[in-house]
């Protein structure tokens, strides 16, 4: 099968992975962000479920994220692809069974809301939903869009039978396993932990988490990576606080697992555009748009970011051009905060110092962890 394409006159046609979406007749949210707890979705004949894809400004030719739902009861057909795919839990609980081809033992394992796993490359894999009464509905990411941009055939991706065995069947007895912490050298945020495996069980209640220094609010955070590459981070931030506004290149996807908040995206010199967020939401920051995030609740606020591809993750990000400080910050900034949380009838815990001093240090308890 090859991608469908359309050649037209025109410098802007449409790419592999644009016909393909489209020969789906699926809905595809786009915009800046959605609630995938709630988006209507529509049945997929083809893998047996509701689905429903995200075009966000900023993951275009990048990132695919799609959202699909796992009826009562139901064991969908088996899927793979030549590319590693990351899921996320909205809600519901099921099983996944992995496998590499005909002649390789199945493994499975359990998982619920707020978990993270990875397919490695080319590994066969089948969602369950072990609930009879309430269907599951997950996220799923890859680099499919980038990807057929070098190989504009589907066949390549989608039913190519090499398949890198020593991922799942090799030294390490279970694979998916709950992630385990390395300390690689190197990490310009002075982080010191990255956790390493296909599975991370709950991000809504994950407390192994280190201070993130270069962001502000007193945050914590954590990052993760399978072992074949994919991952991203989840950041922590107290109730009352907000991020410092920072920029990057291209193609994160950020949901959110906890909090009630809400995150300002703008490009440099333009607009401000506000996007409201609770659990479920997920949204992408276009390229080198500056973004800020807001916490606006009555407990810590967490949202987690799946990586762009290394390439253009913005090698330039802790360059000062690419942070503004509280004290750079224009004042509406502030002052929308204080009246959103004054709405709710919380007030601010941003220390006035922070606002006065570019070098004010957040408290981070007795040992910084």
């Amino acid at each position: 099968m090859t991608a469908p394409t359309e050649i037209t006159n025109t410098w802007n046609a449409r790419s592999a992975y644009e016909s393909y979406l489209s020969s789906l007749e699926l809905p595809v949210y786009r915009g800046h962000h959605a609630d995938l707890g709630t988006i209507e979705l529509a049945p997929w004949a083809e893998r047996e479920c509701n689905a429903a894809f995200l075009m966000f400004e900023g993951m275009e030719d990048i990132h695919e994220a799609r959202v699909i739902e796992l009826p009562p009861g139901k064991t969908l057909p088996p899927s793979r692809l030549a590319l590693e795919e990351l899921v996320y839990v909205l809600g519901g609980r099921g099983i996944c069974t992995v496998w590499g081809d005909d002649q390789t033992p199945k493994k499975s394992f359990e998982f619920g809301p707020h978990a993270i796993f990875m397919m490695p490359p080319n590994y066969t894999y089948q969602l369950s939903n072990v609930q009879g009464d309430r269907p599951t509905r997950v996220l799923i990411s890859n680099y499919l869009p980038l990807a057929l941009q070098t190989i504009p055939n589907l066949d390549f991706f989608f039913n190519n039978d090499k398949v890198d065995l020593s991922l799942v069947y090799g030294e390490d007895l279970n694979p998916f396993s709950e992630a385990v912490v390395t300390h690689p050298v190197g990490n310009r945020s002075g982080l010191r932990n990255l956790w390493v495996g296909n599975f991370l069980p709950d991000m809504a209640t994950w407390d192994k988490l280190e201070p993130y220094r270069t962001r502000g609010a007193g945050g914590t955070t954590v990052y993760f990576r399978s072992k074949t590459g994919k991952g991203g981070h989840m950041s922590v931030f107290p109730p009352g606080r907000y991020k410092m506004a920072h920029r990057h290149g291209p193609g994160r996807v950020i949901v959110i697992p906890r909090g009630e908040g809400y995150s300002l995206v703008w490009p440099p010199g333009g607009e401000k555009t506000m996007i409201p967020w609770q659990e479920g939401t997920c949204f992408t920051p276009p390229d080198q748009w500056f973004h800020q995030h807001f916490n606006v609740g009555r407990e810590p606020a967490r949202y987690i970011a799946f990586g762009s591809p290394r390439l253009l993750s913005g090698h330039f990000e802790f360059l000062p051009e690419q942070q503004i400080a509280y004290t750079d910050e224009e004042p509406w900034v502030r002052q929308k905060f204080e009246e959103e949380l004054a709405k709710r009838g919380l007030v601010s815990d941003i220390p006035e110092e922070a606002y006065k001093d570019p070098n004010y240090e957040w408290d981070y308890g007795e040992d910084g962890d």
